[in-house]
This record gives structure tokens, C-alpha cells and sequence, in this order.
């Protein structure tokens, strides 16, 4: 395994483009190992304060930079975020525990989103129309909303964080970033970048803390005009409320309970490799993992036989070792949520046929290790078939028909991925069209988007908004409409036009 250490042992907060000591700090835990990485600032609503007000000086100089200027900041981004790829990669790894391949595709991830957004600095279209009078130009522009507030995950630290923040900077935005306390490294990494590549001090801020204490004084700041938040539907949901007094703009992406359908005339060598890596690829830590198999009752014991034997080959450990397909999962805490749900699915009538445990013996005594897990005969009302686990939990559930499965994907609070598996391409069209998800996958599974689509979903999922794709555009700007009138005499619209 390769060696990555940190290059510095206590993380700082970096305010108007200098590293600013915390008061308090708690460890980083490799969740690999249980060992100490870095200590990370614990910090207060002062630095918050601290990290707008620079932030609102700098945007104000930041606006003014043409956007094609903007962008190439972006550009020296991607370059070198593409030198030191394998080197985030790994610190990624050591940090959250996904596998190494894993890693390397979510750096990937965000030096394609720093060269897409990039090429949005020569674009951010507006529009023209005729207007309804004579000698009237009429126009609708984008203009920055000014600071913007980011609070991101710990499931992918790195990506996520370049989907908010890129579209943000490119549109003329200053950021204040809360990365989670558990996976602060890569934002220590991506500031550093954003300083080689000759980001003005004040655009990019990142104050390290608690939700309730740095993303709550981020919530009520009255400098900050949109908070954009990846994590939990509870969380989410008390972010929603608290800004909608505020009217403050907010976008959420809260999560999922996705699904795979199998009809009966599927390929299932190919359902099974992409069922495998939807639900035990990140160990299950994906809001896009796939928790539910919806499957039709002629091919379900075929399917499960199938799943059952692909299933032994997974290891499991550190996924700093290139060998390794199912690493840890995030800290003890998760640990403890998805092996209470092997209970309640027992209890439910659901029956165990594969994992179900902590792995807590030998080289997995001191990480936070669970047995890649199925579950056959699962009921669509059962909890462990609509709750989100976030671990490397499966659950196979048998339908009779085409219109019973989209039935049971769509009866979930959630929407935000699905998938389906058939060769008849009338079933693709109408699955297409009524399953009720941000992403619909067809023969594939429930991961894999890519950067210039938009990324989001439905009902519980979030609010409407999208990361990624032109369309996170729409967070990070407000629409202005411009009229100009070379008539030389008052026009008054309607009342002139009638």
C-alpha cells in the first residue's frame, strides 16, 4: 500500500487568502485503521463572520473580472488537479476510506467540472427577444448573487465540493465553504490549488466546524444568499425552513433509496455486475447507491443465485490496496445505524442470506468494517426497503410485473436514481417516462453521472434544484431582464400596446 501523509499535522481555517489558526480541534480518523490523520479546527460563528466579510470585499472585485478571465482561473484548476491526481486520490482514501479506484474517479470527477465550467465563462447565456414595442431591445441576463454558502459531505469531499463551488466562482460569486469535520483534508488540498492557480484572496473561504455551530451561523448570516447543502434529509429540511424565513435562495440534495428493476428478459450477468457496484461499490455510501433490487419472480431465484456467488469475491479492507473492492465505512456512529437496520429487517420477516455483521476481528479490529449484506423476500412496506441505510446493505424485493415494479421504485419519500434492466424497448421508453427519479439508468446501475448532465431529484431527494450541468448555473445566479428603449419618447408597455 502506498504511504500519504498530510502536509501539515492540524488543518487551519483559510480566510481572505491566509491560514487562520482554530481555538479548538478534534482528530481526523482514518476509518480504515481508527487512527489520528490530522487535527481539525472546531470553530466558531466568528470565523464564519470573519470568512463573509472577506468574502463580500473580494466578490464585489471578483464581479468585475470579465467572466472569460474568471474561468481561466478555473483551467489552471483542472491542470492541476490532473498533475496531482494520484496524490489526492490517496489522501482521499486515507481520509474517507473508499477504495483507491474509487478515489481516483472522484478527482476525476472535479477536473471535469473545473474544465466544463471553465468553457461556461465564455458562455453564462442570457437572452434576447423582440419586444412587443417599436425601437425596443429587450435582453435577460445572469448576474452573481454575491456570497455563497456550500456545505458539503464526507461521502465525496472532493466532487461534490467542485460542483458547488466551480459554477459559483465562474459566475462571479465569493464562496464560504463548510467541508464535513470528517473529511477536511481535501478542502485543505483544493485551496491550496485554487491559490497556485491565482485565485483572488476572499473568493474561496473555508471554515471547518460543526453543523451546529459553523453551518448554522452560515444558515442565519444575513451576508450570505444561498446555501447550497448535500447531506441528510433532516438536516436538509431544517436548512430549508430556517432560509425560507429568511428568503434566502437554498438547494438540497438530500439523498435516496434507489432501485434496480430486473424484469424477467433482462441480461443477468450484466444486472448482477451492476447491481454489485451500485450497492458495494463506496460501501453502500452513495446517495445513488442502490439499497433495493426490484425484480420479477421469474428470474429472481436465478438472480439471487447469481448475486450470492459474485458476492464471495468482494474483499474487503484498507482501500489504500489496489486489491481491495469494498472498503470501510465513514466512523462507528454509521456503523452502528447499519447494523441496527440487520435487526429491524429480521424482525420485519426479511431473510438474511448473505453479511449482516460488524467486522471486528483480526486485521478489521480497529476500522469500521460490515459485511457486504443481502436480503431476499423483502416486502416494499418493510423499513429496510424504504428508509436509507448508507451502508453496504442489499435488498431484493419480487414483483410480478412490469407496472407492479415501477410501482414499488416510485413508493418511496425519495427520487433520486433508478435503474432498469430489460431488452424490450417499449418497457425502456415507458420506464423512462413514469419512474419518478432525477436519473434513470437503463441497463446500468445506479451510479456513474457524469458532470454535464444535472444532478439532483425528486420529493425527498431535494427542493428542485440541481448540482452539475448548465443547470447549477441557476443556483449560483439570478436572471436580470434589461429593456432598452432608443425611441426617444416614453413607452409604457401594455398601455401603449393595445
Amino acid at each position: 500500500m502506498a504511504e500519504v501523509k498530510v502536509d501539515v499535522s492540524k488543518l487551519k481555517n483559510y480566510i481572505n487568502g491566509e491560514w487562520v489558526e482554530g481555538d479548538k480541534h478534534t482528530d481526523v480518523i482514518n476509518p480504515a485503521t481508527g487512527e489520528a490523520v490530522v487535527e481539525v479546527p472546531l470553530s466558531s460563528a466568528k470565523s464564519v463572520d470573519d470568512a463573509v466579510k472577506a468574502a463580500k470585499a473580494a466578490q464585489k472585485e471578483w464581479a468585475l473580472v470579465p467572466a472569460p478571465e474568471r474561468a481561466e482561473v478555473l483551467y489552471r484548476v483542472g491542470d492541476l488537479m490532473k498533475e496531482r491526481k494520484e496524490e489526492i486520490a490517496q489522501l482521499l482514501t486515507l481520509e474517507n476510506g473508499k477504495v483507491i479506484e474509487e478515489a481516483r474517479g472522484e478527482v476525476q470527477e472535479g477536473i471535469d467540472m473545473a474544465y466544463y465550467m471553465a468553457g461556461e465563462g465564455r458562455r453564462l447565456f442570457g437572452q434576447t427577444t423582440p419586444s412587443e414595442l417599436r425601437n425596443k431591445f429587450a435582453m435577460s441576463v445572469r448576474s452573481p448573487l454575491g456570497v455563497v454558502g456550500i456545505i458539503t459531505p464526507w461521502n465525496f469531499p472532493i466532487a461534490i465540493a467542485t460542483w458547488k463551488s466551480f459554477p459559483a466562482i465562474v459566475s462571479g460569486n465569493a464562496v464560504v465553504w463548510k467541508p464535513a469535520t470528517e473529511t477536511p483534508i481535501m478542502a485543505h488540498e483544493l485551496v491550496k490549488i485554487f491559490e497556485s492557480a491565482g485565485l483572488p484572496k476572499g473568493v474561496i473561504n473555508v471554515v471547518y466546524g460543526s453543523g451546529s455551530e459553523v453551518g448554522d451561523a452560515m444558515v442565519h448570516h444575513d451576508g450570505i444568499r444561498v446555501i447550497s447543502f448535500t447531506g441528510s434529509n433532516d438536516v436538509g429540511r431544517d436548512i430549508a425552513g430556517k432560509c425560507g424565513q429568511q428568503l434566502k435562495k437554498v438547494s438540497l440534495e438530500m439523498g435516496g433509496k434507489n432501485a434496480v428493476i430486473v424484469m424477467d428478459d433482462a441480461d443477468l450477468n450484466l444486472a448482477v455486475e451492476g447491481i454489485l457496484w451500485s450497492a458495494f461499490g463506496t460501501s453502500g455510501q452513495r446517495c445513488t447507491a442502490c439499497s433495493r433490487v426490484i425484480v420479477h419472480e421469474d428470474v429472481k431465484e436465478e438472480l439471487e443465485k447469481r448475486l450470492l456467488e459474485e458476492m464471495k469475491s468482494l474483499t474487503i479492507g484498507n482501500g489504500l490496496d489496489s486489491s481491495v473492492k469494498v472498503g470501510p465505512v465513514i466512523n462507528k456512529g454509521s456503523l452502528e445505524k447499519i447494523n441496527s437496520y440487520i435487526d429491524i429487517a429480521k424482525n420485519e420477516g426479511a431473510k438474511l442470506v448473505a453479511g449482516g455483521s460488524i467486522m471486528n476481528e483480526g486485521e478489521y479490529a480497529n476500522g469500521n468494517y460490515f459485511e457486504p449484506t443481502l436480503f431476499t423476500d423483502v416486502k416494499p412496506d418493510m423499513r429496510i426497503a424504504l428508509e436509507e441505510v448508507f451502508g453496504p446493505v442489499l435488498s431484493l424485493i419480487p414483483v410480478k410485473s412490469f407496472e407492479e415494479a415501477i410501482e414499488v421504485n416510485n413508493s418511496v419519500t425519495y427520487g433520486l436514481s433508478s435503474s432498469i434492466f430489460t431488452k424490450d424497448v417499449n418497457r425502456v421508453f415507458a420506464a423512462q417516462r413514469d419512474l419518478d427519479t432525477g436519473i434513470v439508468y437503463v441497463n446500468a446501475g445506479t451510479t456513474g453521472a457524469e458532470i454535464h448532465l444535472p444532478f439532483g431529484g425528486t420529493k425527498g431527494t431535494g427542493n428542485g434544484h440541481r448540482d452539475s450541468g448548465v443547470q447549477a448555473l441557476d443556483v449560483f445566479t439570478e436572471w436580470k431582464a434589461i429593456y432598452v428603449d432608443y425611441s426617444g419618447k416614453l413607452q409604457r408597455a401594455q398601455i401603449d400596446n393595445n
